[in-house]
């Protein structure tokens, strides 16, 4: 391979880190509510993630219909 060519296949390769890395800084903040450490959710925080969804639809049963899933709670709404 030319030096050239090497320079080339450099200088493409750093600005597409660069493309990535502005992307990642122009990003949207997250929406999507921390489970709130309360009386209420502080069992849910001790135990595995799949068990604590499982317990999640005994209050939170009624959902809007664009709601994603209720068995995945825990992938947006973290536990810290």
């Amino acid at each position: 391979m030319t030096p050239n060519k090497r320079r080339l296949i450099n200088i493409i390769a750093i600005l597409i880190g660069i493309g990535i890395i502005v992307l990642l800084f122009n990003a949207p903040k997250p929406t999507t509510p921390f489970l709130p450490k309360d009386d209420i959710h502080k069992n849910y925080f001790n135990i595995p993630k799949k068990e604590a969804e499982k317990h999640c639809s005994n209050c939170h049963s009624k959902l809007s219909e664009n709601h994603p899933p209720k068995f995945r709670c825990l992938f947006c709404h973290k536990r810290d």
